[in-house]
Protein backbone atom coordinates (compact mmCIF):
# COMPACT_ATOMS: atom_id res chain seq x y z
CA UNK A 1 0.00 0.00 0.00
CA UNK A 2 1.25 3.46 -0.93
CA UNK A 3 2.04 5.63 2.07
CA UNK A 4 3.53 8.91 3.16
CA UNK A 5 5.96 8.67 6.09
CA UNK A 6 7.16 11.65 8.11
CA UNK A 7 10.55 10.99 9.69
CA UNK A 8 10.76 13.24 12.70
CA UNK A 9 12.12 13.86 16.17
CA UNK A 10 12.11 17.19 17.97
CA UNK A 11 15.66 16.43 19.17
CA UNK A 12 18.47 17.13 16.75
CA UNK A 13 21.35 14.79 16.03
CA UNK A 14 19.39 11.55 16.35
CA UNK A 15 20.05 10.20 12.86
CA UNK A 16 16.86 11.55 11.30
CA UNK A 17 18.40 12.74 8.04
CA UNK A 18 20.68 9.70 7.83
CA UNK A 19 17.64 7.48 8.19
CA UNK A 20 15.71 9.40 5.55
CA UNK A 21 18.50 9.22 2.97
CA UNK A 22 19.37 5.58 3.50
CA UNK A 23 15.89 4.17 4.06
CA UNK A 24 14.66 5.90 0.89
CA UNK A 25 17.61 4.53 -1.07
CA UNK A 26 17.15 0.98 0.21
CA UNK A 27 13.42 1.07 -0.54
CA UNK A 28 14.19 2.14 -4.12
CA UNK A 29 16.89 -0.51 -4.46
CA UNK A 30 14.27 -3.04 -3.34
CA UNK A 31 12.21 -2.10 -6.40
CA UNK A 32 9.93 0.56 -4.93
CA UNK A 33 9.32 4.04 -6.34
CA UNK A 34 10.27 6.62 -3.73
CA UNK A 35 10.02 10.39 -3.38
CA UNK A 36 11.97 12.21 -0.67
CA UNK A 37 10.65 15.58 0.48
CA UNK A 38 13.30 17.68 2.25
CA UNK A 39 11.36 19.93 4.65
CA UNK A 40 14.41 21.06 6.62
CA UNK A 41 15.81 24.50 5.62
CA UNK A 42 19.30 23.19 6.39
CA UNK A 43 18.95 21.03 3.29
CA UNK A 44 21.09 18.23 4.69
CA UNK A 45 19.05 15.52 2.99
CA UNK A 46 19.44 17.40 -0.28
CA UNK A 47 23.23 17.66 0.00
CA UNK A 48 23.40 14.12 1.37
CA UNK A 49 22.14 12.92 -2.00
CA UNK A 50 24.82 14.92 -3.81
CA UNK A 51 22.51 17.76 -4.89
CA UNK A 52 24.00 21.27 -4.76
CA UNK A 53 21.45 23.07 -2.59
CA UNK A 54 23.05 26.46 -3.30
CA UNK A 55 22.36 26.33 -7.05
CA UNK A 56 18.69 25.34 -7.02
CA UNK A 57 16.43 27.33 -9.33
CA UNK A 58 13.32 25.88 -7.70
CA UNK A 59 12.84 23.92 -4.50
CA UNK A 60 10.15 22.54 -2.22
CA UNK A 61 9.72 26.13 -1.06
CA UNK A 62 8.42 26.96 -4.55
CA UNK A 63 5.91 24.11 -4.30
CA UNK A 64 4.57 25.17 -0.91
CA UNK A 65 3.93 28.68 -2.22
CA UNK A 66 2.31 27.43 -5.42
CA UNK A 67 5.05 28.92 -7.60
CA UNK A 68 6.09 25.68 -9.31
CA UNK A 69 4.77 22.28 -10.39
CA UNK A 70 6.00 18.99 -8.97
CA UNK A 71 7.87 17.94 -12.10
CA UNK A 72 9.69 21.29 -12.16
CA UNK A 73 11.13 20.67 -8.69
CA UNK A 74 11.58 16.89 -8.51
CA UNK A 75 15.13 15.68 -9.21
CA UNK A 76 16.22 12.14 -10.03
CA UNK A 77 18.93 10.71 -7.80
CA UNK A 78 21.86 9.42 -9.85
CA UNK A 79 22.67 5.76 -9.44
CA UNK A 80 19.37 4.77 -7.81
CA UNK A 81 16.50 3.79 -10.07
CA UNK A 82 13.06 4.97 -8.96
CA UNK A 83 14.30 7.55 -6.42
CA UNK A 84 13.51 11.28 -6.63
CA UNK A 85 13.88 14.23 -4.27
CA UNK A 86 12.11 17.52 -3.69
CA UNK A 87 15.20 19.49 -2.62
CA UNK A 88 15.44 22.27 -0.06
CA UNK A 89 17.78 25.09 0.90
CA UNK A 90 17.78 28.06 3.25
CA UNK A 91 14.96 29.69 1.25
CA UNK A 92 12.61 27.29 3.00
CA UNK A 93 13.18 29.13 6.28
CA UNK A 94 11.09 31.97 4.84
CA UNK A 95 8.09 29.70 4.42
CA UNK A 96 6.96 30.20 8.01
CA UNK A 97 6.47 33.91 7.39
CA UNK A 98 5.03 33.44 3.90
CA UNK A 99 2.46 30.91 5.09
CA UNK A 100 1.18 32.86 8.10
CA UNK A 101 -1.70 34.55 6.29
CA UNK A 102 -2.52 31.68 3.94
CA UNK A 103 -5.75 29.73 4.50
CA UNK A 104 -5.23 26.04 5.37
CA UNK A 105 -1.52 26.75 5.81
CA UNK A 106 -0.95 23.43 7.63
CA UNK A 107 -2.08 21.49 4.54
CA UNK A 108 0.11 22.99 1.79
CA UNK A 109 2.38 19.93 1.63
CA UNK A 110 -0.64 17.62 1.55
CA UNK A 111 -1.89 19.57 -1.49
CA UNK A 112 1.48 19.01 -3.17
CA UNK A 113 1.14 15.28 -2.57
CA UNK A 114 -2.44 15.01 -3.84
CA UNK A 115 -1.10 13.88 -7.20
CA UNK A 116 2.39 12.71 -6.22
CA UNK A 117 1.12 10.00 -3.86
CA UNK A 118 -0.26 8.09 -6.85
CA UNK A 119 3.10 8.17 -8.62
CA UNK A 120 5.19 6.67 -5.80
CA UNK A 121 5.05 3.68 -3.50
CA UNK A 122 6.58 5.71 -0.67
CA UNK A 123 6.99 9.38 0.09
CA UNK A 124 9.46 10.08 2.91
CA UNK A 125 9.52 13.51 4.54
CA UNK A 126 12.59 14.79 6.39
CA UNK A 127 11.36 17.18 9.08
CA UNK A 128 13.26 19.96 10.86
CA UNK A 129 14.21 19.24 14.51
CA UNK A 130 11.55 21.57 15.91
CA UNK A 131 7.80 21.99 15.98
CA UNK A 132 6.99 24.71 13.44
CA UNK A 133 4.74 25.20 10.43
CA UNK A 134 7.05 23.02 8.31
CA UNK A 135 6.82 20.10 10.72
CA UNK A 136 3.06 20.57 11.01
CA UNK A 137 2.78 20.44 7.22
CA UNK A 138 4.72 17.17 7.22
CA UNK A 139 2.55 15.63 9.93
CA UNK A 140 -0.65 16.76 8.20
CA UNK A 141 0.53 15.26 4.90
CA UNK A 142 1.68 11.96 6.40
CA UNK A 143 -0.08 8.65 6.93
CA UNK A 144 2.46 7.56 9.53
CA UNK A 145 5.36 8.85 11.62
CA UNK A 146 8.72 7.09 11.86
CA UNK A 147 10.75 8.18 14.89
CA UNK A 148 14.54 7.69 15.00
CA UNK A 149 15.82 7.56 18.58
CA UNK A 150 19.46 7.86 19.49
CA UNK A 151 20.52 5.40 22.15
CA UNK A 152 21.36 7.99 24.79
CA UNK A 153 20.25 9.01 28.25
CA UNK A 154 17.49 11.51 27.42
CA UNK A 155 15.93 9.46 24.61
CA UNK A 156 12.74 8.52 26.45
CA UNK A 157 12.10 12.07 27.66
CA UNK A 158 12.30 13.37 24.12
CA UNK A 159 10.08 10.55 22.88
CA UNK A 160 7.36 11.42 25.41
CA UNK A 161 7.31 15.03 24.21
CA UNK A 162 7.17 13.95 20.57
CA UNK A 163 4.29 11.54 21.15
CA UNK A 164 2.35 14.33 22.83
CA UNK A 165 2.88 16.50 19.74
CA UNK A 166 1.83 13.72 17.36
CA UNK A 167 -1.25 13.06 19.47
CA UNK A 168 -2.29 16.73 19.25
CA UNK A 169 -1.87 16.73 15.47
CA UNK A 170 -3.89 13.52 15.25
CA UNK A 171 -6.75 15.02 17.28
CA UNK A 172 -6.82 18.49 15.77
CA UNK A 173 -5.42 18.31 12.22
CA UNK A 174 -4.88 14.81 10.80
CA UNK A 175 -7.07 12.04 12.27
CA UNK A 176 -5.57 9.36 10.01
CA UNK A 177 -2.07 9.80 11.43
CA UNK A 178 -0.53 6.64 12.93
CA UNK A 179 2.80 5.63 14.40
CA UNK A 180 4.88 3.84 11.77
CA UNK A 181 7.40 2.80 14.38
CA UNK A 182 10.48 3.71 16.38
CA UNK A 183 13.94 2.89 15.07
CA UNK A 184 17.01 2.93 17.31
CA UNK A 185 20.06 4.69 15.89
CA UNK A 186 23.72 5.14 16.83
CA UNK A 187 23.66 1.94 18.87
CA UNK A 188 27.00 1.20 20.53
CA UNK A 189 27.23 -2.44 21.56
CA UNK A 190 30.20 -1.64 23.79
CA UNK A 191 28.10 0.35 26.26
CA UNK A 192 25.43 -0.74 28.70
CA UNK A 193 23.58 2.53 28.13
CA UNK A 194 22.58 1.68 24.56
CA UNK A 195 21.03 -1.62 25.68
CA UNK A 196 19.26 0.10 28.58
CA UNK A 197 17.69 2.71 26.29
CA UNK A 198 16.42 0.00 23.93
CA UNK A 199 14.91 -1.97 26.81
CA UNK A 200 13.29 1.13 28.33
CA UNK A 201 11.67 2.28 25.09
CA UNK A 202 10.48 -1.23 24.26
CA UNK A 203 8.88 -1.41 27.70
CA UNK A 204 6.70 1.57 26.74
CA UNK A 205 6.04 0.87 23.05
CA UNK A 206 6.36 -2.91 23.02
CA UNK A 207 6.08 -4.29 19.48
CA UNK A 208 5.95 -0.84 17.88
CA UNK A 209 9.72 -0.65 17.65
CA UNK A 210 11.63 -1.97 14.67
CA UNK A 211 13.71 -5.08 15.17
CA UNK A 212 16.48 -3.54 13.08
CA UNK A 213 18.85 -1.40 15.14
CA UNK A 214 21.15 1.04 13.35
CA UNK A 215 24.70 0.80 14.75
CA UNK A 216 27.11 3.64 15.35
CA UNK A 217 29.18 3.30 12.19
CA UNK A 218 32.05 5.35 10.79
CA UNK A 219 31.00 4.74 7.19
CA UNK A 220 27.50 6.09 7.92
CA UNK A 221 29.07 9.27 9.26
CA UNK A 222 31.34 9.68 6.24
CA UNK A 223 28.79 9.04 3.49
CA UNK A 224 26.96 12.44 3.57
CA UNK A 225 30.20 14.36 2.99
CA UNK A 226 30.55 12.41 -0.26
CA UNK A 227 26.93 13.09 -1.27
CA UNK A 228 26.14 9.38 -1.33
CA UNK A 229 23.77 7.05 0.52
CA UNK A 230 25.53 4.34 2.48
CA UNK A 231 24.69 1.53 0.03
CA UNK A 232 26.57 3.40 -2.72
CA UNK A 233 29.40 4.70 -0.55
CA UNK A 234 30.13 1.56 1.49
CA UNK A 235 27.76 -1.22 0.35
CA UNK A 236 29.35 -3.92 2.51
CA UNK A 237 29.39 -1.89 5.74
CA UNK A 238 27.31 -2.70 8.80
CA UNK A 239 25.43 0.55 8.28
CA UNK A 240 24.38 -0.45 4.77
CA UNK A 241 23.27 -3.87 5.96
CA UNK A 242 21.20 -2.34 8.77
CA UNK A 243 19.30 0.06 6.49
CA UNK A 244 18.64 -2.70 3.98
CA UNK A 245 17.07 -4.72 6.79
CA UNK A 246 15.05 -1.71 7.97
CA UNK A 247 13.69 -1.19 4.45
CA UNK A 248 12.48 -4.80 4.37
CA UNK A 249 10.69 -4.27 7.69
CA UNK A 250 8.98 -1.14 6.35
CA UNK A 251 7.92 -2.97 3.19
CA UNK A 252 6.51 -5.82 5.28
CA UNK A 253 4.00 -3.40 6.86
CA UNK A 254 1.63 -3.52 3.92
CA UNK A 255 -1.73 -2.34 5.20
CA UNK A 256 -3.02 0.37 7.47
CA UNK A 257 -4.00 -2.20 10.04
CA UNK A 258 -0.44 -3.53 10.12
CA UNK A 259 1.24 -0.17 9.78
CA UNK A 260 1.28 1.05 13.34
CA UNK A 261 -1.02 2.14 16.14
CA UNK A 262 -3.41 5.06 16.36
CA UNK A 263 -1.59 7.74 18.30
CA UNK A 264 -4.30 8.14 20.89
CA UNK A 265 -3.37 4.66 22.15
CA UNK A 266 0.27 5.61 22.82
Amino acid sequence: MKRVIAITNQKGGVGKTTTNINLATCLAQAGKTVLVADMDPQGNTTSGFGVDKHSLDKSIYSLLLGEAMLDEVSLKIDGVEGLHILPANIDLSGAEIELIDMPQREYKLREVFNHAKYLYDYILIDCPPSLNILTLNALCAADTVLVPIQCEYYALEGLTQLMHTINLVHKKLNPRLELEGVVFTMYDARTNLSAQVVDEVKAHLDEHTYKTIIPRNVRLSEAPSHGLPITLYAPTSKGAEAYEQLAQEVIAKKGLGQMGIPVENM
